[in-house]
C-alpha cells in the first residue's frame, strides 16, 4: 500500500511548492477551531502527516495553540509532538496534565521521550515521570541520567538481539512469536553469553538463508560500536563515514544496551550544522520559537564581547588622531580596510570550523590547512589590494593608493592566518570553536587592519 504522505504535493490546496503549509490554509483551519467547528477542522488536517501536523501547530499563535490541539483530538498523537519544535513541545506539554503527557511519552520511542523531558522543568520532568508505566519509566529515566547530546540519549531500547548459538530458524521463529519486539528494525544484533555483541546480521540475509543455518555463519562480525557516552557529532560522523543504516550503542562494560538508526541521525547532521552557523554568529540557538528572554541572553553576551573589542580598535585608532587630523580623508577609507579583513577571516573562519566539525581536520594536516589559508590569503590580498590601489591612487594620488594598498594585503594575510589558526588553538584547548573564534578574528582583523593602515599613512603620507 502507498502511503499517499510520502508522495509529493502537487496543487492539493494544503502545501506550496516548498512543501510548505499555505497560510490560507492555516487560517482556515484555525477560522474553523475559532467557530467551534472542531469535526471540520478535523477534517482539513485527516490528509496531513504528523510533521505536518506539528508544522500547523507551531504556525498558530501561542494563545491559539491550546484550543487548536484540543479541537485536533487523536490526531495530534505521540507522533506529532515528536516531530514538533522543541520550545514549543515545552511550551504545551508544560500546560498538559501529567498523565496525558505521560501517556504521549510512553508512545514514544526512547529517544523522543528523552527528547520531550528533557528541556522540563524538573518539577514538570517528575510529576510525569511518576505517572509513566514503571518499564517506561526506567527506560527514561536511564536515558536521562546519561549526559545530554550524548549517544546514550539518543539510542533506542527496542531492538532485536539474539543469541549466537541460535539458528536461523530459532531467529525467524523467535521474531513472529514474541509481540513484544520492536516494529521497526534493519538488522539483528548477535550477542555473546555475556550479552556483548558480536556481530550483526541485515534481515535481507537473514530471510534468504535456509532455517538450519547457524546464525553465526551469515552474520558479518565487523561492526561500528558506539560507546554510550559519545557525542551525538561524533556519532553522526561515524554513521556518515561508515554508511551506517543503524548501530549498536555499548555501555562502559561492553554490554549491548540500544541502537542507534540513520534517522536519528540526520536530524543530529541537520541540527549540528546549524548549531554551528549560530554559533559563529553569536546568535544562540537561533530557533524563531525560542522565548524572548533566552534570544536576549544568548546574543547579549556577545553584543558585550564585541563591545570590548571594538574598544580595542578605537584605542589603536586613538593612537594616530594626530594622522587623521591631518588627513581626514583616512577616516573615510579606514572602513574598507577593516571590513575587508573582516570578510577574509569570516571565509577562512567558517571553511576551518566546519574542517575541525566534520574531523577533515585533524593533527595530522593542521601545518597543511594552515598554509593552505595563507596562500588562499596572500591571493586574495594581492587582487584586492591591486585593484583598490589603482583606484585610490588615481582619486588621491600614488602614495595614497599605496599605503591602501600595503594595508589591505596585510590585514587579508593576517586575518586569513586567525581564521585558521584562532580555532584551531581553540579546539586544541579543549574549547569549541564555533562559539568564541568569530570574537578574535574580529579583534584581529579590526586592531591590525587600523594598525597597519594608519601606520603606514603617518610614516609616509605626514
Amino acid at each position: 500500500m502507498i502511503d499517499t504522505h510520502s508522495l509529493p504535493h502537487e496543487e492539493d490546496g494544503i502545501h506550496d511548492p516548498e512543501d510548505r503549509l499555505l497560510p490560507e490554509y492555516v487560517r482556515e483551519v484555525l477560522d474553523a477551531v475559532e467557530d467551534g467547528r472542531a469535526e471540520e477542522a478535523r477534517e482539513l488536517v485527516e490528509p496531513l502527516h504528523p510533521a505536518d501536523i506539528a508544522d500547523l501547530i507551531e504556525l498558530a499563535p501561542e494563545d491559539e495553540r491550546p484550543d487548536l490541539i484540543t479541537a485536533l483530538g487523536d490526531a495530534v498523537d505521540a507522533d506529532v509532538y515528536a516531530e514538533m519544535n522543541e520550545h514549543v513541545r515545552e511550551l504545551v506539554i508544560e500546560e498538559m496534565d501529567p498523565a496525558l503527557a505521560a501517556e504521549i511519552a510512553s508512545e514514544m520511542d526512547t529517544d523522543d521521550a528523552v527528547a520531550v523531558l528533557e528541556d522540563l522543568e524538573e518539577e514538570d520532568q517528575k510529576a510525569i515521570l511518576e505517572k509513566m508505566e514503571p518499564d517506561d519509566r526506567a527506560a527514561v529515566e536511564e536515558a536521562l541520567s546519561y549526559e545530554e547530546e550524548s549517544a546514550g540519549r539518543i539510542m533506542q531500547r527496542d531492538l532485536i538481539a539474539v543469541p549466537e548459538h541460535w539458528s536461523v530458524g530459532q531467529v525467524i521463529d523467535y521474531m513472529r512469536s514474541d509481540e513484544e519486539l520492536a516494529d521497526d528494525f534493519w538488522e539483528i544484533f548477535v550477542t555473546a553469553p555475556n550479552h556483548h555483541p558480536v556481530g550483526t546480521c541485515k534481515l535481507s540475509t537473514l530471510l534468504r538463508t535456509k532455517r538450519n543455518v547457524p546464525i553465526t555463519e551469515i552474520m558479518q562480525q565487523e561492526q561500528t560500536l558506539i560507546p554510550v557516552d559519545m557525542d551525538q557529532e561524533e556519532v553522526a560522523l561515524k554513521f556518515q563515514k561508515y554508511a551506517l543504516i543503524s548501530a549498536a550503542v555499548v555501555d562502559l562494560s561492553g554490554r549491548l544496551v540500544g541502537m542507534i538508526t540513520v534517522d536519528d541521525i540526520v536530524h543530529i547532521v541537520q541540527e549540528e550544522a546549524g548549531e554551528d552557523a549560530l554559533l559563529l554568529s553569536g546568535a544562540g540557538e537561533g530557533d524563531i520559537n525560542e522565548p524572548v528572554m533566552e534570544a536576549y541572553r544568548d546574543r547579549v553576551r556577545w553584543l558585550i564581547a564585541n563591545l570590548g573589542t571594538a574598544l580595542i580598535a578605537t584605542f589603536v585608532i586613538s593612537l594616530f588622531e594626530g594622522t587623521i587630523s591631518q588627513l581626514a580623508i583616512l577616516a573615510a577609507l579606514m572602513p574598507i580596510v577593516a571590513a575587508l579583513g573582516g570578510n577574509a577571516g569570516t571565509q577562512a573562519l567558517a571553511v576551518t570550523v566546519r574542517a575541525i566539525a566534520t574531523n577533515q581536520l585533524t593533527g595530522a594536516n593542521r601545518w597543511r590547512a594552515v598554509s593552505r589559508e595563507f596562500k588562499v590569503a596572500v591571493l586574495n590580498g594581492v587582487t584586492v589590494a591591486v585593484i583598490l590601489g589603482i583606484g585610490v591612487g588615481i582619486w588621491m594620488g600614488l602614495p595614497m593608493g599605496g599605503v591602501i594598498a600595503a594595508a589591505i594585503l596585510f590585514n587579508i594575510m593576517t586575518a586569513g592566518l586567525a581564521g585558521v589558526l584562532v580555532p584551531i588553538t581553540l579546539d586544541h584547548f579543549g574549547a569549541d570553536p564555533a562559539v568564541a573564534s568569530s570574537v578574535f578574528v574580529t579583534t584581529v582583523t579590526d586592531t591590525m587592519g587600523f594598525f597597519a593602515f594608519l601606520g603606514l599613512a603617518s610614516l609616509i603620507l605626514i
